[in-house]
């Protein structure tokens, strides 16, 4: 008898066979997720933006009451001067940014990342956007109020200012830290999510927005993987209202802070232009493909609701 070998049967390689066998951590089904989203409840009123210094506000929350952060803070640079720069136009930029100048930053990161360590959940995970040039304070104040950094994502997109003895700037740091690291939320909606993400900016011309604005797409996809269906989301700095918007659309409910009462109109105008839901799909059988789609269909009803505006004037 001949003595039989573990190298003898070899599997047949079947390509992107793991991809197609690949299965949601969780996934809910439409009606799933709304009624999660419709009976949720919370010690405090939610779905609104307070028009507040973010440390102020968050101290009127309590403890553990908070599924995720997000949170895009000023990066310690002149955006004024930097208009010119990224050639926008002034008419649409909503005025009142509050930036933080850089010599202060390391004493800012610290005031705010302490703070929401204490309203976090202990299943809450924290989003951080930052540009490279004050990431230091950032990761410092994490370190100090021990916050566990899971993943530093690099968010590429193909714009940057031109320049004439460095590297273009092409990208943005994305932090995912947690307040516990061995009871963190973490949906696996992908087989390979990788930390480098390549996605485009777009923008809607004749909006007026902030200074700066996060695309849909991204902040839709630290949602989708950090928090479930009627989850509490948190926004300290909620600039544009994207936050806000994506929350509604996809059944989370928001929480947010604006230091910046000009952005009032802006934000409750960009809220109202989504229906709830709108841009949920089932992890379970969404694509990349349809998500663009979805947020493709989403613009261009903002597109005719601002053409309508303008008609109007």
């Amino acid at each position: 008898m001949k003595a039989t070998s573990s190298r003898q049967k070899k599997r047949k390689y079947v390509p992107n066979l793991a991809a197609k066998k690949f299965k949601p951590t969780k996934s809910w089904l439409l009606k799933d997720a709304r009624g999660l989203f419709k009976t949720a409840s919370f010690p405090m009123d939610v779905d609104y933006v307070s028009f507040d210094d973010c440390v102020s506000g968050m101290r009127t929350l309590p403890e553990n009451c908070i599924d995720m952060i997000i949170a895009d803070p000023p990066f310690g640079l002149d955006f004024q001067i930097m208009e010119a720069l990224y050639n926008r136009d002034s008419n649409h930029v909503v005025t009142g940014y509050t930036d933080v100048p850089a010599v202060d930053y390391d004493v800012f990161s610290d005031r705010w990342i302490k703070e929401i360590k204490r309203i976090m959940k202990k299943e809450a995970g924290v989003w951080i956007f930052s540009g490279w040039t004050n990431l230091k304070d950032i990761l410092n104040a994490l370190e100090k109020n021990k916050l566990t950094l899971i993943n530093h994502i690099i968010w590429k997109y193909q714009f940057g200012v031109f320049t004439r003895k460095k590297f273009v700037t092409s990208h943005y740091h994305v932090l995912f830290a947690v307040k516990d690291p061995n009871s963190y939320f973490f949906n696996k909606i992908e087989h390979y999510p990788e930390d480098v993400w390549d996605i485009k900016r777009k923008y809607h011309h004749g909006m007026r927005k902030n200074a700066t604005k996060l695309p849909i797409n991204v902040v839709m996809r630290c949602i989708d993987f950090g928090s479930k269906p009627g989850d509490l989301i948190l926004d300290p700095f909620m600039g544009n209202g994207t936050t806000a918007m994506v929350c509604k659309g996809t059944f989370r409910h928001f929480l947010g802070f604006e230091i910046n009462a000009a952005l009032t109109s802006t934000i409750k105008w960009n809220i109202d232009q989504v229906k709830e839901g709108e841009f949920y799909i089932p992890y379970s059988r969404r694509t990349p493909e349809l998500v663009e789609n979805r947020i493709a269909s989403f613009r261009k009803k903002i597109k005719k609701a601002l053409q309508t505006m303008k008609n109007k004037e």
